[in-house]
Parts: C-alpha cells; structure tokens; sequence
C-alpha cells in the first residue's frame, strides 16, 4: 500500500490524489497560516476551560465527572485535573469489551490518584446485539463509523445521566483533536443537544430490532423533570496544547501504565475494534484511522517515525489476525458472526450521529 510521503496517509483514502512525488493532495494544500487560525479558536477554548475549571472549585462534591476508558489520554485527562488544577472529581468508567490492559491502567491510575471510581456495567448482552445488528447492517462509511457513532452516544449519553444524578456540573473527556466528528462536538456539547435532543439512532429505530427497553439506554432529556439543571460536556484537549507522542510520554513517566507499551493507542484499543478495522480494511482498503493520525502528523501532533513502522504492523496484524489481530476472530466467536457477514448495506446516514 503506498502512503504519502509527508503524513502516511494510505492512497486508497478518497480525495488523497497522490502526486508524481508520492505527497497527497491533503499535504499538498496544507497552509501553516490554517494551524495559526486554528490556534486562535483554540486559545478562546482554553480560556473557557480556565475559566470553567475554576468556577466548580467552590462547589461542594463533586466538581467534575470524568470519562476514563484505560487509554493514554483519559488517564492524562484524570491526572492533569486531580494533581493540576486540584479538582474533586468523580472517576467514570463504562465496563463494556474493555481490554485487559485498560482495566490495569485504570485500576492503577484511580488507586495512584486517590479518586473515586464509579463503574457502570451495561447487560453484556445488550451490547452484543447491538454490535452485532451494526456489524450485519453497516452504512456507507463503513464499521467504524456506523458502530462507533452508534455507541458513543450511549457512553456519553450514561456519563450525563451520572452527572445529572450525582449534581455535577462538569462531564469531561479524553477526545484528542480529530475525535469525535466535528459535527457533533468541538470541544463541547451543544447545549441544544443535551438539552432538548433524543439521541437514540433513527436507523436503529426504523429497524424493529431492538425494543422500546433497549432503545430507552441512549440519552433523551425529556424523560428528566422540568427545571433539571444538565451538566456541560467538554473535551479538554480540544482547548489545551495537544502533542499524542507528549501525552504518551507523559503517562509513562506519571507512572499511570504498567508498561511503556501500554501507553500506545494499539494496545488500550478496545477487542471489537480490531474487528472493526478488519471490516473497514477489507471494503475499503484502507485503516479507517489512518486519515485521524495523518492529520496529526500533518499538523506536527504525532510522530511521522512512530506511525510509519507502526501502521504498516497494525494492518498486517489484523488482515493475517496474528498477535493483536487475533481479536478479529476471537470478536466473531463472540458476536457469533462470519466474515461474510460483515455487510456495507445501509444507504449513507443511516446511522448520522447527533449534530449540533
């Protein structure tokens, strides 16, 4: 598979149009003044989380609840605003296909830290259906795309409902710049969508698949009381400086991981996701991240050395499911599925996720 030159996106990514130097159109149009705009937004951004941070120290409880999945960047996210800005936070974790190794990061980073832990365990059945059902019936963009933004609404819509509850103010997560979509969420939540949106999948309703218990799991604040005061949901790194190698190293020398390796993105990876890659590589040819990582790499956020072995290793595990990429098939076996099942079948938007 050729990659560009300049930030390793896989030609196969509608749009890249390699040039006769191997460089893709993305590189090719790239404008440094464009990072200096986007700096200013940024800077405003980080005012407001300054601002917001310190607003919630006077607040008795809670301050904040955040969203800690075992990853580099949500341990990151927990450290830097227990131990940097001092706040009383409310650790919150969704206990649905996590690895091995984001239990050990997690369990080691709460106890470090001294910071309640609250774990919510969905039916794992529940959930498998649900992977299952996307897997059969993905949208144009494929698996990543239909189950991730299928199912991140039920992780954040189950952090706001703990907040709510709990009266914290604050729901923070670990997205890095690039995540989620932007449609969705820049560094915060719309009000308009916390507030007066149901988030439940129009697909997954038109579908007859799932019952009316099943499809109450996802977040609709009209089921909360008149007056309910709703916390603001806010992704840090999309305000503060945000460097994936930095953040890496960070959690390595904080002591937040066992191991260096597991301060790597490839094994905090959540086992169905490896499944998801595989369904993605296999339709479209290409690593569904790999246009996330090159714009990192584009904008001097990741490492080009870092990326160029591991990229190349990553696909080849998952396409010969071999070390890692043995979760492809232990993840069929789970979900009782066979590759041939893995269908693009459903008309683009079927699976939209919420906009602002």
């Amino acid at each position: 598979m050729q990659r560009c030159r300049r930030c390793l996106l896989p030609e196969a990514v509608p749009g890249s149009a390699f040039d006769a130097h191997g460089v893709c159109a993305f590189c090719r149009d790239y404008r440094p003044e464009h990072d200096a705009e986007a700096e200013v937004a940024r800077d405003v951004r980080r005012r407001d989380l300054e601002a917001t941070l310190e607003s919630v120290k006077s607040k008795a409880g809670y301050q904040a609840l955040v969203c800690l999945s075992g990853g580099k960047d949500s341990l990151y996210l927990l450290h830097r605003l227990t131990v940097d800005h001092g706040l009383r936070v409310l650790a919150f974790t969704v206990d649905a296909n996590l690895p091995d190794v984001a239990w050990r990061s997690i369990r080691r980073t709460v106890e470090k830290l001294a910071v309640d832990h609250l774990i919510y365990r969905p039916p794992p059945a529940f959930y498998r259906k649900l992977f299952a059902y996307l897997l059969r019936h993905q949208e144009q963009r494929g698996a990543v795309y239909s189950v991730s933004y299928v199912y991140a609404p039920l992780f954040e819509g189950w952090a706001l409902e703990a907040a709510t509850e709990k009266h914290i103010p604050l729901v923070l997560a670990g997205y890095s710049p690039g995540q989620p979509d932007a449609r969705r969420m820049l560094y915060e939540f719309d009000r308009q969508l916390i507030e007066h949106t149901d988030w439940t999948p129009p697909g997954l309703q038109r579908s007859g698949a799932f019952s009316a218990s099943e499809l109450a799991r996802f977040w609709n604040p009209t089921r909360w009381p008149a007056g309910t005061r709703f916390p603001r949901y806010l992704a840090p790194f999309h305000a503060w400086d945000y460097d994936q190698d930095a953040v890496m190293k960070h959690v390595v020398e904080l002591e937040l991981v066992e191991r260096r390796s597991h301060a790597s993105p490839i094994y905090s990876n959540y086992p169905v996701n490896w499944l998801l890659m595989f369904s993605d590589l296999r339709h479209f040819g290409y690593n569904p991240y790999a246009p996330e990582f090159s714009e990192l790499i584009r904008r001097g956020k990741a490492s080009y050395r870092y990326w160029k072995s591991a990229a190349p290793i990553v696909d080849l595990m998952i396409r010969r499911r071999l070390l890692l990429g043995r979760n492809v098939t232990r993840q069929l076996d789970w979900l009782g599925m066979r590759d041939d099942e893995l269908a693009v079948n459903r008309p683009l938007g079927e699976y939209d996720p919420i906009r602002k």
